[in-house]
């Protein structure tokens, strides 16, 4: 069993696997703190500094007027916090649209990259084909 474990962990696809998560979480880190810090400000600037994430609903219980949504699920009180859901909504899209354009930007890299060697083995001389090379082989057998 232990060898089996060895077997899998040394597998190429379980290590690039690994890389993957790695950047994905420092990466998720930038994108947070784009999102967070960089791109919401910009839309509560243009939305005339609308903050969804503190708009909610009390369902039940004794909440008092203004709290924010901290303070309301402190209280003990059910709410229904659908600021905090559209934010989420509106946090995705941006994470999307980022990561949209980063893959879209390794794309064109990696194509870049394919037509460059295409182009350098389009520039290599063509060697004898197959049967060229067999039937030199055959005249060489024949003297």
């Amino acid at each position: 069993m232990i060898n089996e474990f060895k077997d899998f962990i040394a597998k190429g696809n379980v290590m690039d696997m690994a890389v993957g998560i790695i950047i994905g979480a420092a990466f998720t880190a930038i994108v947070t703190s784009l999102v967070g810090d960089l791109i919401n400000p910009i839309i509560g600037l243009v939305s005339g500094g609308i903050d969804f994430t503190n708009k909610y609903a009390v369902l039940s219980g004794d909440i008092p007027a203004g709290a924010s949504l901290e303070a309301a699920r402190e209280a003990g009180g059910s709410i229904f916090a659908y600021g905090a859901f559209i934010m989420a909504i509106i946090n995705f899209l941006i994470i999307a649209f980022v990561v949209f354009m980063l893959v879209k930007m390794v794309n064109r890299a990696k194509d870049a990259a394919a037509k460059a060697e295409e182009e350098a083995a389009e520039e290599a001389p063509a060697g004898p084909t197959q049967e060229e090379l067999l039937a030199d082989i055959l005249a060489a057998l024949k003297k």
